[in-house]
């Protein structure tokens, strides 16, 4: 299967080969599902904890004596309905990953590879960089691909690209080891350079 491949220093564009079984493979919305659920749920941090009527401090001795008082009978300050109590169903550390098949996961980036490819979403190019960390310069060339929406992947994520972007609204790089499903399908557009392109296959095979 051959791309288009956009040349930075010639108007012509030219032509790159990729995996068919990559580039070309069946769109399987389900596994995409699965895949970037299974992400997303991975990603939560999980860590919201309160105490429970065990955890809080005190409450060794009963507050008042259990009759006579006229007040109604209590054994504890941690009881849930007195403040500062315990919490009745306190919440807990948890771990909200759920398990990908290694297959599975390069199953759904491949699916979402060839959708952007045959939409066509997905740009290449055989070398994009910053020269200078310059926010105006970058816009230039963006504006020069007809890229606004867009997700640039490249081999190494340069300070200078880094710096001329960051200002950019709805535009952000990332390099080959960051690229998943969540952020694939979250921009209009996807720049991939040539040397990324190939890393993402050795990647996915």
């Amino acid at each position: 299967m051959e791309l288009k491949l956009k040349q930075s220093n010639k108007k012509t564009d030219g032509k790159v080969t990729v995996s068919d079984s990559i580039f070309a493979s069946e769109y399987n919305e389900a596994l995409i599902h699965q895949a970037l659920t299974a992400f997303m749920a991975g990603s939560r941090a999980g860590t919201k904890a309160q105490k429970t009527r065990s955890d809080v401090r005190g409450g060794g001795r009963k507050p008042w004596k259990q009759k006579g008082t006229g007040r109604a009978r209590s054994g504890t300050i941690r009881s849930p309905i007195w403040r500062s109590g315990g919490v009745t169903f306190a919440a807990r550390p948890k771990d909200y990953s759920q398990k990908l098949n290694r297959k599975m996961y390069r199953g759904a980036m491949s699916s979402i590879l060839a959708e952007l490819a045959s939409q066509p979403r997905l740009v290449v190019i055989d070398e994009f960089t910053a020269a200078a960390p310059k926010t105006k310069d970058m816009l230039a060339q963006l504006k020069a691909l007809d890229l606004s929406d867009v997700l640039i992947v490249t081999g190494e994520v340069t300070e200078n690209l880094f710096l001329s972007t960051r200002n950019i609204p709805h535009v952000d790089v990332v390099d080959t080891e960051e690229i998943n499903p969540y952020v694939l399908i979250g921009y209009n557009k996807i720049l991939m350079t040539q040397g990324a392109l190939a890393k993402v296959e050795e990647l996915l095979a």
